[in-house]
């Protein structure tokens, strides 16, 4: 149920359903504060074409939380600037930012459980949506992005237990490396060694 919270950093007293369990709570906003710009940042200046790669230097930096949609904007990010830098697809730089920020307007921190969606599968939905100029009257760009969602969401419900956005992230980007070779007849370098979790 939601309840009235204040948020430990700034102040604001808010209605949401999430908090730590001795009371703390970190409103939307504060909740990784820096970590848009610092994942676009990255983003638009890397030159790998490894989405996981990108990803783990993403995630490594201190604006972003262990947990949170943030980690949504790096699937999102990560794998449209792989994309990008295969030089196989015209992917600008403006485009990376709209897949960013699509995902930050739909993922919201807790409501993978609260709703079942997951802001990471969003964020690929999103890659594709933005390269497809998928929206509402064009039913097959439409349909491929909401496919993409449903299937890399499916992967990411096979791996939660426990949930861990950063897992999330690493599963969807194996699958958006599929989904890149059927739709996009891309293929990316991905390297999945053995991961440790920092």
């Amino acid at each position: 149920m939601r309840t009235r919270f204040v948020c430990n950093y700034c102040g604001k007293g808010e209605s949401a359903y999430i908090r730590c369990p001795r009371g703390h709570y970190v409103c939307e906003i504060c909740h990784g504060k820096g970590a848009f710009e610092a994942i676009r940042d990255l983003a638009l200046s890397v030159t790998s074409r490894d989405p996981l790669a990108i990803a783990e230097t993403m995630m490594s930096h201190p604006s972003v939380p262990m947990l949170g949609c943030e980690n949504a904007w790096i699937a999102a990010a990560a794998f449209m600037a792989a994309l990008k830098n295969t030089g196989k697809t015209e992917i600008k730089d403006r485009q990376i930012v709209e897949a960013m920020e699509r995902t930050r307007n739909q993922a919201v921190s807790g409501y993978c459980g609260l709703t079942g969606t997951c802001g990471v599968p969003i964020g690929v939905g999103a890659v594709f949506s933005v390269i497809l100029e998928a929206e509402c009257p064009k039913d097959r760009e439409t349909a491929i992005a909401m496919r993409t969602v449903a299937r890399t969401t499916d992967a990411v419900a096979n791996d939660t237990g426990p949930c861990c956005c950063k897992s999330y992230v690493r599963t969807a980007l194996g699958v958006a490396y599929s989904l890149a070779k059927e739709y996009f007849n891309v293929s990316l370098p991905i390297h999945r060694e053995r991961i440790s979790c920092f």
